[in-house]
């Protein structure tokens, strides 16, 4: 097992898993403490890398694409301390670092694993429930309802609405922004039958942030969210794809050649491997090609 213990947070490797415990240092981000303990399973990493600096180097994880939700919906936004994925390493440790990375990538490398987009969460996302207060108003999340409720510096046009309570099913996108600059910054929710986007000062389904220490908090609501919500990179419902009958598939096979048959039975046999067809429709239609062969 691979181990490196530093104030800003402590990670271990033990050939399936990184899991990263925060530090307790008073340098140690509002958000990253709030998160926890993060398991990472190995499937979930596209790499790791050890940059070397004057004063102190930095460990670094790259997750593959749609595997975490909080990374998901800050989409590389975060601020490196708020990175629950860096590990700021003393030069007196440099070699356990390197020692780290070399164990994780063997690992990687033995596994075959994979860097490209994943198709579902491999992490579960902020533990419930979270309720978060920033800027002008406080968020809650129980795993089915998201509540919004506002304090005294939100506009009036919000709170003359009152609170907003509203289900999962009815949120149909999630959008994180922090402060930038003289920019504010915000959680918003896109909820089904209010479609207007006023200004998020202005929206009632959305969290105006002005860049002040717990802002960043507002993205673990918004990644709790996101974790039960469809997966971004999810193969599209059988029930949504346009489906070809197996008559369709052979309505032009009369002048149809061998290498033609043969491809069709490929490619019916990848409609059955990716879910778009049944056992029961793939035969049935695999037979109506041996027809013609």
């Amino acid at each position: 097992m691979a181990e490196i213990i530093q104030k800003d947070g402590t990670w271990t490797f033990d050939g399936d898993t990184v899991r990263i415990v925060p530090g307790s240092d008073k340098s140690v981000s509002l958000l990253r403490k709030t998160l926890g303990e993060v398991a990472l399973p190995l499937g979930a990493l596209a790499g790791i890398s050890f940059e070397a600096g004057r004063k102190s180097g930095r460990l670094r994880l790259r997750l593959r694409d749609g595997a975490d939700p909080l990374l998901q919906i800050t989409g590389g936004r975060l601020e490196d301390g708020s990175d629950p994925y860096r590990l700021t390493v003393e030069n007196d440790r440099t070699g356990v670092a390197e020692y780290f990375v070399d164990e994780v990538r063997n690992a990687l490398l033995l596994d075959q694993v994979e860097t490209g987009p994943v198709e579902g969460y491999l992490l579960p996302g902020p533990a419930l429930p979270i309720t978060v207060g920033a800027g002008d108003g406080t968020a809650t999340f129980d795993g089915e309802r998201i509540r919004l409720e506002w304090n005294w510096k939100t506009e009036e046009s919000k709170t003359s609405g009152g609170s907003r309570t509203f289900g999962l099913e009815d949120v149909e996108a999630v959008e994180w922004l922090p402060s930038i600059g003289l920019e504010h910054g915000y959680l918003r929710f896109a909820v089904s039958n209010a479609p207007t986007k006023v200004p998020p000062k202005y929206d009632p389904y959305a969290v105006e942030l002005w860049g002040f220490r717990k802002d960043p908090l507002m993205a673990l609501v918004g990644a709790a969210v996101v974790a039960r919500m469809p997966h971004p990179y999810a193969p599209a419902p059988v029930d949504a794809l346009p489906r070809q009958e197996p008559a369709a598939l052979t309505s032009a096979s009369g002048g149809a050649d061998h290498d033609t048959l043969l491809r069709r039975l490929r490619e019916l046999g990848e409609l059955r491997q990716a879910g778009i067809l049944t056992d029961e429709e793939f035969a049935t239609a695999k037979q109506a090609v041996l027809k013609h062969l």
